[in-house]
């Protein structure tokens, strides 16, 4: 039989052989290092059988699928492990997260994180041991009864959760089995490395009103040392956490007041009014409209919208008038609203909206985190109506704006093509046609990308962009989604060229996303060290004795003057101590002024991270800190 391989070649391979062999036949180094293939562009073990035609892709630890496959046979060592130290412990589910995997488990005596390494040293037996790992499937009610014979509550009701029809599967390892779609690896003996990582409750099926569970997380990498960094890179995160950094610095702060709802003290607002005028000075120049539509609209807009059917869980909804209405979720919608006010001619496209609209979506207690997940947040929203024969310009410039941003921060990024999900709405020919020209703009600016299957919003496919900040760890911020859909279901229109009427095509984008989950990532990929445009607090002056006093206070006036954020630590303490509190609040620059400083109109120039840099003359350090500013230079 013939099967054919991910760059079009075809092999010839005995009938009945297994992707493993199929492995072994390409190379003997590609067999050793297979964990799982893909078959017809499904994950499947290495002893999947191979059919006529099919086409196949041999997976290692090089790929992102491959790792996971890894990550996810951890979780079942784990689960053996659990099961071998508390026979009596209930195993609920066990998935792969971002860097490695949890399982949750009802156990009958709580245990805790010093329990971890007595579970790890099992574990360990269980990797030495080599372990084949092999499927096996059983009809509904023979599933259910093994479920039922082990003991294992939570799998029975995970089954029964299942659609009739749908193939029920397992996987045993030695005396272990356990309920699982899969793939996985060969053989336990596959994991090289691999530690526990903490324990947490979780609700079953994150439901409050169901019992909790005990959560326990781990990590898995292929080599020892790629863990290790992960670790190193963990403490190093721990010391630009955005949460301690935000309190330490005064820039935000969560009450009980009002969880997931950040308030900003004063430093945080002239960051984020500062990220704002940027975001105005560079849409002006792009030819962007500036709109701002109600936090509050009727039931009947999301109806229309499709957001009622498909993300009403997330939103928040009020009575006016005995009718219902909604709190924003999105600003989509309102946006088309002000489209509608006029009419409109293809003159007139492309119009580029934008809007700073803060949105409220309803996110679980246990998943708020600082100002990562928050219930409200401002979203960078443009929305650009356009003709067809203008898609791929627009796109391109929206990336173009896009690439402009993120280089000003200092950050790297790839590029993802998310195409339809199982929820989406429309038709197989418009959802084509947009994503083929999502594709096409890409492929024209030579940007490289990968596919995201199935991560598309509901209306329409997008491009997200993934942030890499300076320790390595990636966030994924903007995004362009291209709507065939909501002009269609809410009748917009232009008259063409040819006096007839037509729907324009829509792009929702955003560049920052939400700025208050930008301010976050911005505070931890600076450490708080932010460069000078951005700033609260530009430069302090220090006065050594009350002797500079009136001097420092004209150095102030001069620099408030020449719009640079300056404070006057005018307190009677030793100038160690202010310098010292300076450098604690990661000032850009601190200006020691004592008797030859004041006598000669001079600065003496400490920078943050170099100590002092020597004496220059009032004005030649207000010249170049302005020019800083205005450039936006790093720092």
């Amino acid at each position: 039989m013939e099967v054919i391989l991910k760059n079009g070649d075809k092999m010839s391979l005995a009938d009945g052989s297994s992707c493993l062999q199929a492995a072994a036949a390409i190379s003997e180094g590609l067999a050793r290092n297979a964990v799982a293939a893909k078959v017809n562009g499904k994950e499947v073990d290495l002893s999947h059988i191979l059919g006529e035609g099919d086409t196949l892709e041999i997976l290692t630890l090089k790929d992102k699928e491959g790792l996971h496959i890894y990550r996810h046979t951890c979780a079942h060592v784990l689960a053996q492990a659990l099961k071998t130290i508390y026979p009596t412990c209930k195993l609920a589910i066990g998935p792969v997260i971002e860097n490695g995997f949890y399982y949750d488990i009802d156990f009958v005596t709580p245990i805790t994180k010093d329990d971890l390494a007595k579970i790890e040293a099992e574990m360990q037996k269980i990797i030495k041991s080599n372990l084949p790992v092999e499927r096996f499937t059983l009809p509904r009610e023979e599933a259910i009864r093994l479920m039922e014979e082990y003991d294992e509550k939570y799998k029975v009701q995970l089954i029964e959760d299942l659609p009739e029809g749908e193939e029920i599967s397992f996987y045993k390892q030695g005396s272990f089995t356990d309920l699982c779609r899969g793939p996985h690896l060969p053989s336990t003996g596959k994991i090289k490395a691999f530690r526990l990582t903490g324990i947490a409750g979780a609700y079953w099926r994150g439901d409050e009103h169901n019992k909790m569970l005990t959560r326990i997380y781990g990590t898995a990498f292929a080599k020892k040392d790629e863990m290790e960094a992960y670790f190193t890179m963990l403490e190093e995160a721990k010391k630009r956490d955005h949460t301690k950094l935000g309190k330490e610095l005064k820039l935000f702060t969560i009450l009980n007041e009002g969880k997931g709802f950040p308030f900003f003290l004063p430093h945080g607002m002239i960051l984020k009014n500062t990220l704002v005028d940027y975001w105005r000075q560079i849409h002006d120049r792009e030819g962007y409209v500036e709109v701002s539509t109600p936090i509050i609209l009727s039931r009947t807009l999301w109806e229309t919208s499709g957001h009622w059917d498909h993300y009403k869980e997330n939103m928040y909804t009020t009575k006016i008038d005995g009718e219902d209405y909604a709190i924003k979720p999105m600003n989509c919608p309102g946006g088309i609203l002000v489209y509608k006010t006029e009419p409109h001619s293809y003159k007139d496209l492309p119009i580029r909206m934008g809007e700073l609209g803060l949105v409220h979506r309803h996110e679980k207690s246990g998943q708020l985190h600082g100002l990562f997940r928050v219930r409200c947040f401002t979203q960078d929203d443009a929305h650009i109506f356009m003709t067809p024969d203008q898609i791929t310009g627009e796109i391109k410039g929206v990336v173009r704006l896009i690439n402009e941003v993120y280089t000003l921060f200092g950050f790297k990024y790839h590029v993802e093509l998310s195409t339809r999900p199982d929820n989406s709405m429309g038709s197989d020919e418009d959802w084509n046609n947009a994503t083929e020209a999502l594709r096409h703009a890409l492929d024209e600016m030579k940007i490289e990308y990968t596919v995201n299957e199935g991560d598309g919003a509901f209306y329409g496919p997008k491009i997200d962009f993934h942030l890499e900040d300076s320790i390595g760890r990636t966030w994924q911020c903007g995004t362009i989604q291209l709507d065939f859909q909501l002009p269609q279901r809410f009748e917009m229109e232009y008259v063409g060229e040819d006096g007839l009427k037509h729907r324009p095509i829509m792009v929702h984008r955003v560049v920052f996303g939400s700025i208050e989950r930008f301010i976050g990532i911005l505070i931890e990929h600076y450490a708080g060290k932010f460069p000078v445009w951005l700033a609260p607090v530009q430069v302090k002056i220090l006065p050594i004795t009350e002797k500079q006093q009136a001097y420092a206070a004209e150095l102030l006036a001069k620099m408030q003057a020449a719009g640079i954020r300056a404070e006057l630590d005018s307190r009677n303490e030793k100038i160690g101590y202010k310098i010292r509190e300076a450098q604690m609040e990661k000032v850009p620059y601190m200006l020691v002024i004592g008797e030859k400083e004041a006598s000669e109109g001079l600065v003496a120039v400490r920078r943050r991270d170099k100590g002092d840099i020597g004496a220059v003359s009032a004005e030649e350090f207000i010249a170049g800190v302005s020019k800083e500013i205005a450039e936006k230079t790093a720092f």
